[in-house]
């Protein structure tokens, strides 16, 4: 009887209703998840009440400056992102077969390395996986690996990390690091140039490259830069000195006024890039399809490495 009566009372509840108090949760706001949602402040907050009611119990606490759950809620927010994680799957299983992906690829890549592989996997893709939209979003790893866990991107393209339980890896290729100077820097000659030439103090870098022990923060190591590659060889433009660049980027940046790039000697420095997806995505063989594609891709791009 007990459990009729529940079931009755959740039945008003629907995946959309548990969606927005998600969104709630995430943004611990009402109103940048209305805007995220595309509902009112109050709808969203109506919306929101009616679950409360159905469960019997407060979600978030009101009155501050941002929305935090209560302790209760904590615990039924679990649940529902297991549900909507569990509907997620359900849809992917129900649309998986006859075309790749299910007909749709939502991939994640940073901004360090969409723009400049992107040119050579958008013609292919079709070629390969017919029926199958190829939906892109950039951001920072550790960002796009998040929403891999929370199922709202389907494979992730990144430099090769722990991504933690659940989800499976395919290292790619290695990209080595190129030198970009400004045009009237002592070395900007050189075809090749080693670090020990370089004078840490007039680094500017990436976080990615930063992250490989190549400079410190402040002081005279540098300094390191969250910005696009185009921001970042305009900062070498203006300041002078030196930045370390992504080797796929090097046609873009070469082409960029006032600034030259060099190899780098010795021990080859740079990024390994994986290719990320769940354990429990129902396309698994379409992923090892892709990652054998991206690869194909990789070996045909001067520099790049695959590897094992």
């Amino acid at each position: 009887m007990q459990h009729s009566m529940i079931s009755t009372i959740l039945a008003a509840v629907s995946l959309r209703d548990l969606a927005l108090v998600q969104a709630v949760h995430r943004h611990a706001s009402f109103n940048s998840a209305a805007r995220a949602m595309h509902i009112s402040p109050s709808g969203l907050s109506h919306q929101v009440q009616k679950v409360e009611q159905a469960l019997g119990a407060p979600l978030f606490e009101r009155g501050g400056r941002s929305i935090v759950p209560t302790a209760g809620g904590r615990r039924l927010l679990q649940q529902i992102d297991a549900v909507l994680a569990a509907a997620e799957h359900l849809q992917q299983l129900a649309r998986a077969g006859a075309v790749a992906f299910g007909g749709e690829l939502r991939l994640g890549l940073p901004a360090s390395l969409g723009p400049y592989l992107l040119p050579h996997l958008i013609s292919p893709f079709p070629q390969h996986f017919p029926g199958a939209r190829l939906l892109i979003s950039e951001g920072k790893p550790r960002g796009l690996l998040r929403r891999l866990h929370e199922g709202e991107l389907d494979a992730v393209l990144a430099p090769r990390v722990s991504a933690g339980s659940g989800v499976a890896m395919k290292p790619l290729f290695f990209e080595p690091w190129e030198l970009m100077l400004r045009a009237d820097h002592a070395l900007a000659g050189r075809r090749s140039v080693s670090l020990e030439q370089l004078d840490p103090a007039q680094a500017t870098l990436m976080a990615e490259s930063h992250a490989d022990g190549l400079g410190g923060e402040g002081g005279d190591h540098g300094h390191v830069q969250d910005v696009s590659l185009e921001s970042l060889a305009a900062l070498v433009s203006l300041r002078g000195g030196y930045a370390l660049v992504p080797a796929l980027a090097h046609e873009r940046l070469a082409s960029m006024p006032n600034i030259v790039l060099a190899r780098l000697k010795g021990q080859a420095t740079g990024r390994e890039i994986a290719l990320y997806w769940r354990d429990a995505s129902p396309w698994q063989d379409d992923l090892q399809v892709f990652a054998t594609l991206l690869r194909r891709l990789a070996r045909a791009r001067p520099g790049l490495k695959l590897l094992g």
